[in-house]
């Protein structure tokens, strides 16, 4: 942003964004870049008229650049920046100082011709024409200015001069091949300094064009913004025109003059306000800093007390995770007990007694005869019924596409010529949307029913419904036997596994039944 304003002549807006440039390097210690924006800073300040101002900010790079080699370039543009400084205020000694420690460094050889070509115009101003032509005639014989016009140009220019100033004749030569070459780039600066040239050159010998070149001059330092220049121009103009124009011109000189003074007062003192502001901005930024700091050690403080009820939290889950799961494994392990109990008592109640009196029968008949043996055959055929359904009743479960089929083998197990089981819904009911352990829990709990059923209900008929309702499926079980009240100790010995089995998938299931009316349940569970 600085570059681009600086290239539209907006100088204010120049320094304003080359002064953030700055500060921000500061910010980031990054000292090439805090050197360059000095630089241009400075460079601004000369251009506006105000060497003053323009020494105290290239001065301000002195500490960054003395005594280290590290920014060979920063501290060219420093010293160039200084030499061009006391040039134009006639402080020749300093400006020779200054430009050759500019040449002392190892920079590229552009920019040693540059500062050559600045030493020629020292000795130019102080009228060493000849010390001026010893350094430029050299010089435009370099090879790197074959890629340099605009440079090519300028010694061209100033030693045409110079070859003017001492009258030697190739001074028209110079001029005239640097203004054709300036005129091809169309560098503006340039020409006007070869209008300038051409219009003393042609003063005495040919004074219509000089006026010509002078007004040229003009035109050009007024497209561009030069107020010296003009000045410079209008001085010529006063000196070679005849009265009537020469009081025109006076009377111009006076105004830009005056107006100049105060432009350049004006600007100075924006340059020392956008210092100002930028320090004031830089105070408020560590009196916002601190601020920041404070708060950050607040938030830090905030933090550590979350992050620590955030650890007691985690470490409260992880303690309830681990009793539940320590609770879940006890469950299972009582649920494993429980089963082998039931096992082995079923073993004991409904088959052991069987092998018994078949062994008994064995020993004490004679199983020589068609009908002791028939009778051996059906009591071992009853005994192999029992082992299958004690085997169905704790084998694993089919919860693919064959679980329909299992569960209604299960039911018409239960089937017999004492007790009708009727079955509705069960082939509508949308099973592939079950979840597999959703369908063991349903296997189980009818289980658990049936079997509760056989022992106790004395029916002989029982219903079981199957009815999706909403999102739910719903299972209604019905029987027309004795019924019972469910106390706590008749509940927990008969139906818990039925009750628990249905809340562990967040299920719900209500018993309706009295004594000598029959025995209902309906449980639901989510799809």
């Amino acid at each position: 942003m600085g570059y681009k304003h600086y290239q539209n002549t907006k100088l204010d807006s120049s320094y304003y964004y080359f002064n953030q440039a700055k500060q921000e390097s500061i910010r980031e210690k990054d000292t090439s870049r805090i050197i360059h924006s000095i630089a241009w800073m400075a460079q601004i300040h000369i251009f506006s008229g105000d060497y003053s101002g323009g020494e105290a900010t290239a001065v301000e790079a002195l500490p960054f650049i003395e005594n280290t080699n590290k920014y060979p370039n920063g501290k060219w543009n420093i010293y160039n920046a200084l030499g061009n400084n006391y040039l134009y205020t006639a402080d020749h000694d300093h400006s020779l100082y200054y430009f050759n420690k500019a040449l002392s460094l190892k920079t590229d050889p552009i920019e040693k011709i540059s500062t050559k070509s600045n030493i020629a115009l020292v000795y130019i101003d102080q009228n060493k024409f000849h010390n001026a032509i010893k350094i430029l005639l050299p010089l435009t014989l370099k090879k790197e200015l074959s890629n340099n016009p605009e440079i090519y140009a300028r010694l061209l220019d100033n030693l045409g001069y110079s070859y003017f100033k001492t009258a030697n004749p190739k001074a028209f030569n110079y001029l005239n091949q640097s203004l054709k070459i300036r005129l091809r780039i169309l560098d503006n600066w340039g020409l006007m300094a070869s209008y300038y040239h051409l219009s003393e050159y042609y003063n005495k010998s040919h004074p219509k064009l000089a006026t010509d070149y002078a007004l040229l001059t003009y035109k050009k330092a007024t497209e561009i913004k030069s107020i010296d220049d003009r000045l410079k121009c209008l001085e010529l103009l006063i000196k070679n025109s005849p009265s009537s124009q020469s009081k025109k011109h006076s009377l111009q000189y006076l105004h830009i003059n005056d107006s100049v003074n105060k432009a350049r007062q004006k600007m100075k003192n924006q340059f020392a306000k956008i210092k100002y502001d930028s320090k004031k901005e830089k105070d408020e930024n560590i009196k916002l800093k601190e601020q920041k700091i404070l708060l950050l050690e607040q938030e830090k403080n905030k933090n550590l007390l979350f992050y620590f009820i955030v650890t007691i939290g985690f470490l409260t889950t992880l303690f309830i995770t681990y009793f539940l799961v320590a609770k879940n494994k006890r469950e299972k392990i009582q649920t494993s007990y429980n089963t082998e109990i039931r096992i082995a008592k079923k073993l004991h109640d409904e088959l052991a007694n069987d092998v018994y009196h078949a062994m008994t029968f064995a020993e004490t008949q004679d199983l020589s005869t068609s009908q002791n043996k028939e009778i051996l055959l059906t009591n071992l055929d009853t005994i192999y019924s029992r082992t299958r359904n004690i085997s169905k009743e704790n084998s694993n479960i089919e919860t693919g596409s064959n679980f329909v089929s299992t569960l209604k083998e299960l039911i018409a197990s239960f089937n017999t010529n004492e007790v009708n089981i009727l079955v509705n819904g069960i082939d509508s009911t949308p099973w592939t949307k079950i979840e597999n352990n959703k369908k063991i829990i349903i296997y189980r709990v009818l289980q658990e029913l049936l079997v509760n059923m056989k022992k106790h209900s004395q029916c002989n008929l029982a219903v079981i419904t199957f009815k999706k309702n909403e999102d739910k499926l719903q299972i209604d079980y019905t029987d027309n036997g004795v019924g019972a009240v469910l106390d706590k100790r008749n509940k927990r010995n008969g139906l818990q596994n039925v009750e628990n089995r249905i809340l562990s998938i967040n299920g719900t299931i209500n018993f309706d039944t009295k004594s000598h009316k029959g025995f209902k349940t309906s449980f639901a569970l989510p799809i």
